[in-house]
């Protein structure tokens, strides 16, 4: 029997009409986003929307601010969701998130420890990135000393409840020295998140791991349907068990590493979005990726413009993705409870 046809195929139609919509949703809320603000509709709306007929104040926050947020917020809300679909299917257990092995906690120590040590906007956001990968490693070689055989997988979720936990400290150790009139509130601003900071230099930061990471996980996610059975299963129907898992984690970190790097810590989005993705498409992966990754765009979209439109100060991202996140996924427990 091949890998590909062991999974069971659900409601193929409902999920063509969920990924269509999907499609047509994201392009229209982009537009949307670049129409809110005080160079508003009546630009994005007018003949002048061309950039030589625009005032040039409202071309610069259009072209220069208000793009590259838009599409950065985009596409964190991709990575995170599909990163946070792929530990779901990988480690068999819908109440993981993307920063399961460390990634967060990672570069959140390293965004710290690069404001403490001054390094400017570029340096912070590389050793938050590098610090990311770095902790996902040490927790993924700590796995591999610890157990050789059955239970790897669990092996490997508390290796990365430890680093996350280490990491989480170090960050804590970091504000305590930090100067608590500049680095400590910037440090602390910057762990809940927010998109205030980018510019058209950040884009690429995001971007590039999506395609790549994305990219990974979508030629991986027929993989996933099988892991999900368990790894004698997957073995048994030929899938590379190791490789599998590394590829997986590898594509996965990459990508939350670059969002936290660039966008702070932003909870909830890794775990709630493949919950609605998979009430909406089914549990197969070969939907549920593309899927988580076009709600999770879209959700992150809309967090923000609420987030930088409904007060006079900027609400962080982690506020409200916490506030809309907590309670839908204890409605969505529930009501799978119930089914």
């Amino acid at each position: 029997m091949s890998a590909r046809g062991a999974v069971p195929r659900r409601r193929p139609g409902r999920a063509a009409v969920a990924i269509a919509v999907l499609v047509a949703l994201l392009p229209v809320l982009l537009v949307a986003s670049m129409a809110l603000g005080r160079y508003g509709a009546v630009e994005l709306a007018s003949p002048s929307l061309l950039l030589r007929d625009l005032d040039p104040t409202a071309a610069n926050v259009l072209v220069r601010l208000r793009l590259p947020r838009v599409v950065t917020a985009a596409c964190v809300g991709a990575m995170l969701a599909m990163s946070g679909c792929a530990y779901q299917g990988l480690f068999r257990t819908p109440m993981v998130s993307p920063d399961i092995l460390g990634a967060s906690a990672g570069a959140g120590f390293g965004a710290a420890l690069g404001i403490l040590l001054s390094f400017g906007p570029l340096g912070v956001r590389l050793t938050s990135f590098l610090l990311g990968v770095a902790a996902v490693a040490f927790a993924y070689l700590i796995s591999r000393g610890a157990s050789q055989g059955a239970g790897r997988t669990l092996v490997l979720v508390l290796c990365g409840m430890v680093v996350q936990s280490l990491f989480t400290a170090l960050t804590s150790a970091v504000k305590f020295v930090a100067d608590p009139n500049s680095q400590l509130p910037e440090i602390t601003f910057w762990l809940m998140g927010g998109l205030s900071g980018v510019r058209v230099q950040s884009v690429p930061w995001v971007l590039v791991p999506l395609l790549v990471g994305g990219t990974a996980l979508f030629a991986l996610r027929w993989h996933l349907d099988v892991m999900t059975m368990g790894d004698d299963e997957a073995a048994a129907m030929g899938v590379d068990v190791r490789r599998t898992r590394l590829a997986v984690v590898l594509a996965a970190t990459l990508m939350t590493s670059a969002a936290v790097s660039v966008a702070g810590m932003v909870g909830w989005v890794g775990l709630i979005v493949p919950h609605m993705s998979r009430f909406l498409v089914g549990p197969d992966h070969r939907v549920l990726v593309p899927a988580s990754a076009l709600l999770g765009a879209s959700f992150l979209v809309v967090v923000d413009d609420v987030c930088r439109s409904v007060y006079t100060t900027e609400i962080p991202l982690s506020i409200l993705t916490s506030l809309i996140g907590a309670p839908l996924f204890v409605y969505l427990v529930s009501r799978r409870g119930r089914a």
